[in-house]
């Protein structure tokens, strides 16, 4: 069966089973390229904007750092803490570039695939430290096609980066005639426009890499024929299971059936065929109900408990029929049968009435269903 799968074409779109499996594996398409585009934009946006107050916090940051008391200098301890408390306020003021930087790296990794969590995926593997393995992957098809992307990526950056520094140099070379604190604002200024500029030649390369990486993830998870059966039978269950399953439900469904019919006030019949059993209490029925039903052999079972227990049968086989079809176990007649089955009642309480001696028996009614409405 193996050697089988192997030979056949995965001709198959992966069905939604084999997708749910390779999210829970933490296989989900992924796009490199998208997040450090998207990586790149945020974060040359967020220098422009926060341009100004980063350079004055950055050069207090500066300028506390360079001023030193006496003590300070002569007292390891005392220069420790001042590094630290640099480092912290140096951290402050990159934070909100940092953290638009973290949130631009989820939500592009999401874009595409998802949220996806996989302790699978994050358990160590041996065949990821496997030297031949790790030459078949550096040799193999997706290896090439990354170092295709790799060379466009770096050609399309560097002819867009040498445009823009030449055409900023007379910018670049004025920073050094500007204050302090002008100059470090102007120059984060500068770095997020060329940013901002060399991340549209990654929109290229994005836009091009994502409907890549969706095609070849699906590609990579389409089924051969046999697959799609085996994956029908493990989720829907072997057709013979089903056939047992189904015909155990029957019959514990007969069971019960047959163990409620001995309350029934009548069994309409075919006269061979069909058996419809029927009961009737006004006190709290609004209809008469019908509490066991049945053909051929399931008839003939129902007619003989009728019989050991007294239970009056009626043969009436155009009634007979419209009850069986047209009304499941535990359901109140139709509509437009009450006539009838009111003319089959009203016969049966009569015959069980005591008569007095010599009252003639009940002319038995003729059952004529085109009259029904």
């Amino acid at each position: 069966m193996a050697d089988d799968q192997s030979q056949q074409e995965r001709t198959e779109q992966a069905t939604p089973k084999r997708l749910e499996d390779a999210r829970k594996k933490g296989d989900v398409p992924r796009s490199r390229e998208l997040t450090m585009t998207v990586v790149m934009l945020s974060g040359a946006t967020a220098m422009l904007m926060m341009a100004r107050p980063m350079g004055g916090q950055l050069i207090e940051h500066f300028q506390s750092a360079l001023v030193l008391e006496r003590k300070q200098i002569f007292d390891p301890s005392q220069m420790a803490v001042a590094f630290a408390d640099i480092a912290a306020g140096m951290f402050i003021s990159i934070a909100p570039l940092a953290a638009v930087l973290l949130a631009a790296v989820f939500l592009s990794a999401v874009s595409i695939g998802g949220w996806s969590f996989s302790a699978q995926a994050a358990a160590p593997k041996l065949e990821r430290i496997n030297p031949i393995k790790g030459l078949k992957r550096v040799f193999s098809a997706n290896s090439l096609n990354e170092l295709v992307k790799a060379l466009a990526k770096f050609s399309i950056i560097a002819v867009i980066a040498v445009a823009w520094l030449w055409y900023s140099v007379d910018e670049l070379s004025g920073l050094g005639r500007e204050s302090v604190s002008g100059g470090i604002a102007h120059a984060m200024r500068i770095c997020g426009m060329s940013f901002l500029v060399v991340s549209t030649g990654l929109v290229v390369i994005a836009a091009v890499d994502v409907p890549f990486q969706l095609w070849q993830y699906h590609k990579k998870l389409k089924m051969t024929r046999q697959q799609v059966k085996d994956e029908f039978k493990e989720t829907e269950g072997r057709p013979e299971v089903k056939s047992r399953i189904r015909a155990m439900q029957q019959q514990i469904a007969t069971q019960r059936m047959m163990e409620e019919l001995p309350t029934a006030d009548v069994v309409i019949t075919n006269p061979t065929h069909f058996a419809v059993a029927l009961r009737y209490d006004e006190s709290s029925m609004g209809a008469p109900r019908v509490i066991a039903k049945g053909k051929d052999l399931v008839a003939k079972r129902i007619r003989e408990i009728a019989a050991e227990n007294k239970i009056p049968l009626f043969a009436a086989p155009p009634l007979a029929r419209a009850l069986f079809r047209t009304t499941d176990i535990g359901d109140e007649i139709p509509a437009r049968l009450y006539t009838a089955v009111a003319q089959v009642l009203a016969y049966i309480y009569q015959l069980k009435t005591k008569r007095a001696p010599g009252q003639p028996y009940p002319d038995r009614p003729v059952i004529n269903l085109s009259d029904e409405s």
